[in-house]
């Protein structure tokens, strides 16, 4: 296609040696356009000098002869327009004869009859050369339309180099985000329906989805060297967690706990539902379900509020006296343990706190008749069991584990 464009006298060889040759960038006050020796060259000449085996770049003649725009239409930018004096002549071909990103990029399109071109702002400049291209081969440009780029906070382009993590697919999926919570996050990233929405099926986002939508300004994603991901992006997933039903989100759980298995995972996932953001969170909002043994906790965690040590003491005792006899279902759990709570004229909170800590090894944990549930009665009544040891040992021992 090169040459068919050279054939018709669109097209010279260029012979300046690559060590003096143009960069094609501004020299000083002025751009360089071209290089009047070379493009001058008579066809003879030109002929000779490629048979004798001269090294040369293949160049688009830009129109010089009479004044005349570059023009096209931008389906985000709108009209567009560049006086070819303003155009330098663009190597085609280089002198070991690979095309130029101009020239491929346009000989795909051609040969494969794109009707659209969607990509980066970024090359909206280059597009006018791509229109010199496409009429010279003879063929009608497609539609074009530029689409506003991610930058980071600092105003500079999203790059592998430099933004590693926040660029790469597997960071999102590695830390949980569903599939589609993530599209739905970058097709908000410089477009939006006009209407509000943002929680949107990918049918939606096909059905709303117009070049009109699109902004002019680039996008910033809003990451932190700490934290590679942008909060809308944690939002708009853990919006699409609490929409999952119960045991798809097990079976999305079921790869961030290596070795846990699919019932046990059902009954947890009711639990942690609305308190994870990303599927990863699994591993701290509901590591304890999965051990053994729980990893050492401060045992001042097992005080019941306006209670002490003792309190503690007495209310496990008395919890597992009562779980040892109780069926493990909600709504047991919960008549037993609130009249354990009134006969021992304590309020149900002060009786609950010690049984939380005991069985999650924390306050901050998942309803407790549901989480007792879900351990279940032997595993349950081993944790109770190890709490009472615990505020059974000496002080010192205590302070010393």
């Amino acid at each position: 296609m090169a040459w068919k464009i050279f054939e018709r006298g669109m097209a010279y060889r260029d012979f300046t040696p690559a060590s003096s040759e143009p960069s094609e960038k501004a020299h000083g006050a002025t751009a360089w356009l071209f290089n009047a020796g070379m493009r001058d060259l008579s066809g003879e000449e030109s002929q000779r000098r490629a048979d004798a085996g001269e090294a040369f770049v293949l160049r688009f003649r830009v129109p010089r002869d009479t004044a005349r725009c570059v023009e096209f239409h931008d389906n985000v930018y709108g009209h567009q327009s560049k006086s070819t004096a303003d155009i330098e002549d663009f190597a085609l071909l280089r002198s070991n004869g690979l095309p130029t990103y101009h020239m491929a990029s346009c000989a795909d399109d051609i040969d494969l009859r794109i009707s659209h071109i969607i990509r980066g702002q970024d090359h909206l400049t280059n597009t006018f050369k791509h229109v010199l291209i496409f009429e010279a081969a003879g063929a009608t440009p497609p539609q074009f339309a530029h689409l506003p780029l991610l930058i980071a906070p600092d105003g500079s382009k999203l790059s592998k180099r430099k933004h590693g993590p926040v660029v790469s697919v597997t960071t999102y999926r590695d830390a949980g985000f569903l599939p589609h919570a993530f599209v739905n996050f970058l097709c908000l990233l410089g477009w939006s329906p006009k209407d509000n929405r943002e929680l949107m099926t990918r049918q939606e986002l096909v059905d709303a989805f117009s070049f009109e939508g699109i902004n002019h300004s680039n996008a910033v994603i809003n990451f932190t060297e700490a934290d590679p991901f942008d909060p809308k992006a944690v939002w708009l997933n853990a919006e699409y967690i609490r929409a999952l039903p119960f045991d798809e989100l097990a079976e999305r759980l079921l790869p961030f706990i290596p070795g846990a298995d699919l019932a046990k995972m059902r009954k947890i996932a009711p639990l942690v539902r609305e308190r994870i953001r990303l599927l990863i969170d699994v591993r701290s909002v509901a590591d304890f379900f999965f051990v053994d043994t729980l990893p050492p906790y401060d045992p001042t965690e097992l005080i019941p509020q306006k209670g002490d040590l003792d309190l503690a003491h007495k209310v496990l005792q008395q919890a597992h006296g009562t779980l040892a006899r109780t069926e493990f279902t909600h709504d047991a759990l919960d008549a037993a343990l609130r009249a354990d709570a009134e006969s021992m004229k304590i309020k149900p909170g002060q009786m609950f706190q010690p049984i939380r800590v005991a069985v999650c090894g924390r306050k901050n944990a998942p309803p407790l008749f549901e989480t007792l549930e879900a351990i279940g009665q032997q595993g349950t009544l081993a944790r109770i069991d190890e709490a009472i040891k615990f505020l059974e040992r000496k002080p010192d021992e205590s302070v010393k584990n």
